[in-house]
């Protein structure tokens, strides 16, 4: 072994959790080394070349807010954007771009490569280094060592990955890259917690093949939309999906078959994803359904390569073949990748601080799908933080912490390094309780403040944030300020708008909470002053449900006290009487930071917190 450099933050793993950590880290100032077993490997999109959707937009959006690079990615290299969820309320929309895969990939280790401070090397690391207690290098497969101040995990899906299809298996990582190996063992070493997880990717299948006649066109929105908020709201349809379905064929191939399929035979011990189920799967789990949908989706502008989403399976390839050509456009299909399931190791999250560093080792951070999620979202969201914690660390500042009222980024790291995930974890918009204070229309306006304190936010950015709110606290006044008498014009026009007439004086806000009315009839019938578009629509969403708000405001008042009462680290549960064993058990493996995140432990019961509570109120009457 012979040592190279010495840096302030090594990133291990260059996928999306690993390009935010670097990036953050970087950014803040500090000098940072980001590897990857392969430059290729770089943001790579070895599932679904999709950003967003519901719940992950939110993580997106408040991922931007904060300064990081994933909106500005998803924006330049998107072939397609549709709003989801727009008859449902504002809470849950949710906006989705397919990216185009390559582009996404150049764009990122463009942004990288040209960073400052920030260099990118290919490696594979194979161990950590370890001096008095905590975490000061890494060690790669040739010898060489890398001194830092703090190390960031990022390893994805690649620890001891082995790719199964069929009863074909082998060591292997996604989309055929190498896997890492000898890393779990190291780990273990240190006295880290492995655990071992399954998930899984469809076949591509070559577009000349298909007859797309025989499936629906899914066109983009016609409206123009972007994830960060430095962008402009443009164009960015450049092509188009199909929606076709499974029928009652698809699905007699798939149950003849199930005994070859590796989640049934035994050939897979990894957990897999509940909410991302194979095909074979869905059949046993849904035998009553008579269809499924599926999704073919382009991989890019400059490639035949389709992915058929909805249709994740390990089955053999002639199986694959058999099932894929019963489905309508898919008759004559050629698959250009075979679809394959991948099993990896990752770390307990429960082993980890809500800031990302392993609670035995201090310095060593950990994020991404080697937490326990899926998803790209999910992971960039963790990356952003464990870069933003490492940095403040080195820096002698507090950490950033961001609780569930805040941001789903914070409802994401608490329900990891509270609850823990026995299968991978995805975001959901119903895992928030708050979710109608945390859109993803007003990530900014909650978000762009503390990414600016931090360091992230540019002042160019910050200003036009600044002017956004300005722009909406007009709107608001006007809106609040403005009053209709019941005159002969104003209910002409409030008839004109289909709106019931007044007979009494009342508020413009009065009017715009009418479920019919929007701040565009009254503009175009009461002659309101009309607003920017991103004005508008966020004056509108706090009017129509400012009761519901007020509400949830309250809510997040009394939590916040409970995630203000800070616990001591050094508290030793495990003699606090008047608790139960399993309470004291699991306090005093999570070792909370706070009240609230006592409270939320799986196995802590309110007489238990009661306990708690009182212990920690005579302690304090001690130390005085």
């Amino acid at each position: 072994m012979y040592l190279i450099d010495s840096y302030d933050v090594i990133v291990v793993g260059a996928g999306h959790a690993g390009c935010e950590a670097a990036l953050a880290a970087a950014r803040m100032g500090c000098k940072t080394l980001l590897t990857t077993i392969s430059l290729d490997n770089v943001a790579m999109m070895p599932c679904n070349p999709a950003i967003g959707g519901p719940g992950k937009s939110h993580l997106v959006k408040e991922l931007d807010a904060l300064g990081g690079e994933m909106g500005m990615a998803a924006d330049a290299t998107a072939i397609q954007m549709r709003m989801l969820n727009r008859s449902k309320g504002p809470a849950v929309y949710a906006l989705r771009a397919q990216s185009d895969k390559g582009a996404y990939h150049r764009y990122m280790k463009k942004v990288v490569e040209n960073t400052e401070h920030l260099d990118l090397k290919q490696m594979m690391i194979i161990d950590v280094l370890e001096e008095h207690g905590r975490i000061c290098g890494v060690i790669s497969e040739l010898g060489e060592v890398y001194r830092a101040k703090a190390v960031i995990l990022c390893t994805g899906t690649y620890l001891e990955s082995a790719i199964i299809t069929g009863d074909h298996k082998y060591k292997g990582g996604p989309s055929g890259m190498r896997p890492s190996t000898g890393f779990s063992e190291n780990l273990r070493k240190h006295g880290i917690k492995l655990l071992r997880f399954k998930t899984g990717t469809p076949c591509r299948v070559d577009k000349r093949t298909l007859t797309l006649e025989n499936m629906s066109l899914e066109e983009g929105d016609p409206d123009h939309h972007s994830f960060s908020f430095r962008d402009e709201d443009v164009d960015r349809n450049h092509a188009t999906c199909w929606l076709t379905y499974t029928n009652e064929t698809t699905h007699s191939i798939i149950r003849a078959n199930l005994s070859r399929a590796p989640m049934f035979s035994g050939l897979i011990g990894g957990v897999g994803a509940r909410y991302c189920p194979s095909i074979e799967d869905k059949i046993v789990r849904f035998a009553d359904k008579k269809q499924h949908q599926l999704f073919v989706e382009p991989e890019g502008m400059e490639t035949n390569e389709m992915y058929v989403q909805g249709m994740s399976t390990s089955l053999p390839i002639d199986v694959q073949y058999a099932f894929l050509r019963t489905i309508p456009g898919l008759e004559n299909v050629q698959i250009m990748r075979a679809a394959y399931a991948i099993e990896y190791d990752l770390l307990d999250p429960l082993q980890l601080y809500p800031t990302l560093e392993l609670k035995s080792l201090p310095g060593l951070y950990s994020a991404g799908q080697s937490n326990g999620t899926s998803g790209y979202e999910e992971a960039a969201a963790q990356g952003l933080m464990a870069g933003i914690n490492a940095a403040l660390k080195i820096q002698g500042k507090e950490p950033f912490i961001l609780a569930r009222h805040e941001a789903y980024i914070g409802s994401l790291i608490d329900d990891l390094v509270t609850r823990g995930t026995n299968e991978p974890y995805r975001m959901m918009t119903s895992r928030s309780e708050y979710r109608l204070i945390l859109r993803q229309d007003n990530a900014d306006l909650r978000l762009t403040e503390k990414g600016y304190q931090i360091g992230l936010v540019t002042e160019e950015r910050y200003q036009r944030f600044l002017e956004r709110q300005a722009r909406l606290e007009e709107a608001l006044t006007y809106i609040r300020t403005k009053r209709f008498t019941p005159t002969q014009t104003t209910n002409d026009a409030l008839k004109a708008a289909n709106s019931a007439p007044i007979t009494t004086g009342i508020g413009a806000d009065q009017i715009l909470k009418r479920p019919e009315m929007t701040y565009e009839k009254m503009v175009t019938f009461l002659g309101c002053t009309p607003f920017s578009l991103d004005a508008t629509e966020e004056m509108e969403i706090i009017v129509k449900y400012e009761g519901y708000i007020a509400r949830q405001e309250k809510a997040i008042a009394k939590a916040a006290r409970m995630e203000n009462e800070k616990i001591p680290r050094d508290i030793d549960y495990l003699h606090i009487e008047g608790i139960t064993i399993e309470a004291r058990q699991k306090l005093d493996k999570i070792r909370p930071l706070s009240l609230g995140q006592a409270a939320r432990i799986s196995g802590v019961s309110p007489a238990d917190m009661t306990v708690l509570m009182v212990y920690l109120k005579q302690r304090k009457g001690v130390s005085k």
